[in-house]
């Protein structure tokens, strides 16, 4: 049985479901509901996809009753070469790839098992989310995520442009976007609604202050609060940086210039980010406009220059 229509919502909201059957050991509709914002029907239509897709869910009625995963089953082989699964299977490597538990790792082996040549030995779609520093995230995601679930506040030291101090926010989401981890919680220093990435907290903390849900916005995650308005620029790159601006850009965000250049045009809105974007380059970029913008790159590289001189001269010495 293949996937149509909202293909992409669907199979997000599949691995979800997947995710939190995989960390509790039952929960009832209502809950999934409430938690995905969609319907009871749309919640037991999703249950019935899982079971259709291979995975050994129970429903149980009562008073510790509600939806799991079969702690012991066998699989059908024919069951798991839908498209389906091939998206599931995906999701629950993503989710592997930055968690600690074993309960992840161990039904991949079930569902791998009992999978065709195809999903077991070459699968079209590989999802990898680790980092350098995956052993301290994957605690941290732990925590947020049980944050989250118990409606707790979370404390911790952020490091920021501005310096670093103490934060408290009261978390809601868990945020993969643009390579990074974030947090999306209510700061009650600020008063507002704040995103935090998470390599940028330190001695994270459950806090003992349980808060009362508020009405939750969600994040503008789009780049154009990047990139849109205020600061226009004309830029010519050497030949050799076409490779990064068109991974970062694509592959019409430049024009070449007869000396072979690449000529680069665009509206950015925060100066101490383009600098660093620009310096990140070293001397395969010119920035020809604004002229403003401009005499503060030379003063940057200039405070930089005087630093490694005097390094020098002291090592001489």
């Amino acid at each position: 049985m293949g996937m149509n229509g909202s293909t992409g919502m669907k199979t997000d909201r599949l691995i979800g479901i997947l995710s939190v059957l995989l960390q509790k050991k039952a929960v009832t509709a209502p809950d999934l509901a409430e938690r995905f914002e969609v319907s009871r029907r749309t919640i037991n239509r999703d249950i019935a996809a899982l079971c259709r897709a291979g995975i050994p869910i129970v429903t149980k009625q009562g008073k510790d009753g509600g939806i799991s995963i079969m702690e012991e089953y066998k699989l059908d082989r024919t069951l798991l070469t839908c498209e389906e699964m091939e998206d599931i299977l995906a999701g629950l490597r993503r989710l592997c790839s930055v968690n600690d538990t074993k309960r992840y790792e161990r039904l991949m082996e079930k569902l791998s098992a009992g999978a065709s040549d195809f999903l077991r030995g070459n699968p079209s779609v590989l999802i990898d989310l680790s980092s350098w520093d995956k052993d301290l995230l994957a605690p941290k995601i732990d925590l947020i995520r049980r944050a989250i679930d118990q409606t707790r506040q979370l404390a911790f030291c952020y490091y920021g442009p501005k310096g670093e101090g103490d934060r408290r926010i009261e978390p809601y989401y868990l945020i993969f976007r643009w390579s990074d981890w974030y947090v999306w919680g209510w700061c009650v220093e600020r008063k507002d609604f704040r995103l935090f990435k998470l390599h940028r907290m330190d001695e994270l903390r459950l806090a003992e202050t349980v808060f009362e849900k508020r009405p939750v916005p969600l994040p503008d995650l789009s780049n154009e609060r990047i990139f849109t308005g205020g600061i226009r620029i004309k830029a010519a790159f050497n030949a050799g940086c076409k490779w990064r601006l068109v991974e970062e850009f694509g592959a019409d965000c430049f024009e070449e210039g007869e000396d072979g250049r690449l000529l680069f045009v665009r509206e950015y809105t925060d100066q101490k980010n383009l600098l660093t974007w620009l310096l990140s380059f070293r001397d395969q970029v010119e920035l020809l406009e604004p002229q403003e913008l401009r005499e503060k790159l030379c003063g940057a590289l200039r405070a930089a220059v005087k630093i490694y001189e005097k390094g020098n001269q002291e090592y001489e010495t």
